[in-house]
C-alpha cells in the first residue's frame, strides 16, 4: 500500500489551470521530489494531498484511504511560507506545535531538546523567535515539523535560508527519516538538491507533469552527448547547448562546454519552456 496515491487529479482558479491531470505515488523509506518552477503547481498537489483544497476532479488516497483528522496527526507538512509565532519564546513554541500534533509531556521535553541541540538552538530556546536570524527560524520550522515523528513528511523548499553546513544537517536528518521508513514529499525547484536526495521525481510545469520516475530511469535516455526535446515554442539558446530544429517540434540538442542533462533540464524548467518529451 503506498503512503499517498494521487490520480489524475485537477483544480482551476478561475481561468488559470493550477494542476493538470497529475497522478503519482509515493511509499514509505523513500524521498520523493516535486520539481518545478514556482507557479508550477507543486504548493497547490501538496495542498490537495492535505485536504486544503478540494480537486475539481481526481482522487487523493492517504495510508490506503481519504484524508481523516487522524491521519493528519501522522503527517508533518512544513509550507513555504512559515508560521511560528514572533513574540513567544522559541521553546514555547515548540511545546506548543508539538501538542497540536499529540506530542505532550516528558517526551516532547526530550524530544525537543534533542533536536534543539542537534541543530545548534538550544542555547537560544528562551529567545523570542524574531530574535533569531532567518536560518535559525528555518531550523526551527523544521524541529516543529518532525517533532512528532511522522509517518509522512511534507517539506516545501527546506533549504531556504540555509548556509551550506546547515543545509547538510538538514539533508542528513531528510536521509535518516527516511532509512526509518519515513515517506517523504520534498518539493523544490532545484534540481541539484532533487538529484541529490530524490529516490523518484515528478516534475512538474503550469500544471502538467513533464517527468515522472526514478531518477536512473530518467537519466537513462540521457547518456552521451545528444538529447532529443520536443516542444511546441521555440527554443532560446541555452548555456552549452547546440540545437538543431528536426520536424514535428523536436530539436536535437548536442550537449558542449560541461553542460549535462540535468543542466539542461534546469534551463528549460527556468525558461518555462513547456516540454512534451525529454
Amino acid at each position: 500500500m503506498s503512503v499517498v496515491s494521487v490520480s489524475h487529479i485537477a483544480k482551476r482558479f478561475g481561468k488559470v489551470r493550477a494542476v493538470d491531470d497529475v497522478s503519482f505515488s509515493v511509499e514509505g523509506g523513500e524521498i520523493f521530489g516535486m520539481l518545478g518552477p514556482n507557479g508550477a503547481g507543486k504548493t497547490t498537489s501538496i495542498r490537495i494531498m492535505l485536504d486544503i483544497f478540494k480537486p475539481d476532479r481526481g482522487r487523493v488516497e492517504i495510508f490506503g484511504g481519504p484524508m481523516t483528522e487522524e491521519k493528519k496527526e501522522r503527517i508533518g507538512y512544513m509550507p513555504e511560507e512559515r508560521g511560528l509565532y514572533q513574540d513567544a519564546p522559541l521553546e514555547r513554541v515548540l511545546r506548543y506545535l508539538a501538542a497540536l500534533k499529540g506530542l505532550r509531556g516528558a517526551e516532547a521535553s526530550r524530544r525537543l531538546k534533542d533536536y534543539m541541540e542537534r541543530f545548534d538552538l538550544y542555547a537560544y530556546r528562551r529567545k523570542k523567535v524574531k530574535e533569531l536570524s532567518k536560518g535559525m527560524q528555518q531550523k526551527a520550522q523544521i524541529i516543529a515539523t518532525i517533532a512528532h515523528h511522522p509517518d509522512l513528511l511534507i517539506v516545501d523548499e527546506p533549504f531556504s535560508g540555509l548556509d551550506p553546513v546547515n543545509t547538510q544537517m538538514v539533508k542528513d536528518l531528510l536521509d535518516e527519516l527516511r532509512r526509518g521508513g519515513t515517506a517523504i514529499i520534498m518539493s523544490t525547484h532545484m534540481m541539484h538538491q532533487a538529484e541529490a536526495l530524490c529516490d523518484r521525481i515528478l516534475l512538474i510545469d503550469h500544471g502538467k507533469v513533464m517527468l515522472y520516475g526514478t531518477l536512473e530511469d530518467i537519466r537513462r535516455p540521457y547518456m552521451g552527448n545528444t538529447l532529443l526535446v520536443r516542444t511546441p515554442v521555440e527554443l532560446p539558446a541555452l548555456p552549452g547547448v547546440s540545437a538543431t530544429r528536426m520536424k514535428n517540434g523536436t530539436w536535437r540538442l548536442t550537449l558542449e562546454g560541461g553542460a549535462t542533462p540535468q543542466s539542461v533540464l534546469e534551463s528549460l524548467v527556468a525558461e518555462r519552456i513547456p516540454v512534451e518529451h525529454f
